[in-house]
């Protein structure tokens, strides 16, 4: 069974007299300890997405589920403790993530003490945690002191602190530079390994993708292309396949680079070969998609 499903999910926000649909029957599942990445340009659903994942919102319509946990069904004590235990948080802005008055170790102490872990054990897990994103040498200081990639890596820690079983990262690089963006994935790469933790990253940026196996790309707040990799020992990218995602209700997204090529639009023919399916122009000349089997 998968660690995350999402069956026909609808997030429905309502502004003044308007509604607003933020997700539109969006498939999708996530396998215990994977490292993915959810792109897609502002609107595609992608922050809702995560939001409802987190337990921060509630879902319209629709099944989601994440463990053993469903989340379209939990009292607002069952969310409480959800987001308490299961999931972890990044966000973007740093000052989201930190106290600025504790330092960096009183930081990732702080979610366990509201946990009710002894002192001691506190300690010991935050110390752990902070070596394991590199800053074991910089536990007395304060948040202001650090730069905006080492303030990263301490939320890194904050989040894992009372051992979640999911971690959600809202843009983590989008406030740091490249190196320190390459040293934030490492530690996401390496505490992925070492705690088994399922990690989803939301992201508009393509380099920040292309450090994880597997990517999901959303448009019109459904899943629309899945990008596979296939990695040596080495961490070396040996393959990479994109996919168009086919959802329960048979609806498929074709990628706009492709539409706009064959100049598709509203009405196309469908013909069924023997082995695979023939998208045609609707205006008459054969212009042709093939999608394989």
């Amino acid at each position: 069974m998968a660690f995350i499903e999402c069956e026909n999910l609808v997030k429905i926000h309502k502004v003044a007299d308007l509604e607003v649909v933020a997700l539109q029957g969006l498939d999708l599942t996530v396998e215990r300890g994977d490292m993915i990445a959810l792109i897609g340009p502002s609107g595609s659903g992608k922050s809702t997405l995560m939001n409802v994942l987190g337990g921060l919102d509630v879902p319209s319509a629709g099944k989601v589920r994440v463990g053993t946990h469903n989340l379209t069904e939990m009292k607002r004590r069952d969310q409480v403790n959800y987001r308490r235990n299961v999931v972890g948080f990044i966000w973007q802005q740093t000052s989201l993530n930190l106290l600025p008055y504790l330092s960096i170790l009183e930081n990732v102490e702080m979610p366990m003490a509201f946990n009710s872990l002894a002192g001691r054990e506190r300690r010991e897990r935050a110390r752990t945690l902070l070596e394991q994103v590199g800053l074991a040498d910089r536990m007395a200081a304060h948040p202001q002191q650090l730069s905006g990639g080492e303030q990263q890596r301490v939320a890194l820690a904050v989040a894992m602190a009372n051992l979640p079983q999911l971690l959600l990262a809202d843009e983590p690089t989008g406030e740091v530079d490249s190196e320190s963006a390459g040293m934030l994935f490492d530690t996401m790469h390496t505490l992925n390994n070492e705690y088994g933790v399922t990690i989803v990253i939301v992201t508009h940026d393509y380099q920040v993708a292309s450090r994880v196996n597997r990517v999901v790309g959303m448009r019109d707040g459904r899943a629309s292309i899945e990008v596979l990799r296939r990695r040596d020992e080495a961490g070396v990218a040996l393959t990479e396949e994109e996919f168009a995602v086919l959802d329960r209700t048979g609806r498929l997204q074709l990628p706009r680079a492709y539409l706009e090529a064959l100049e598709m639009e509203n009405l196309v023919r469908l013909r069924l070969h023997d082995d695979h399916i023939g998208i045609y122009n609707a205006n008459g000349d054969a212009q042709e998609g093939d999608i394989h089997e």
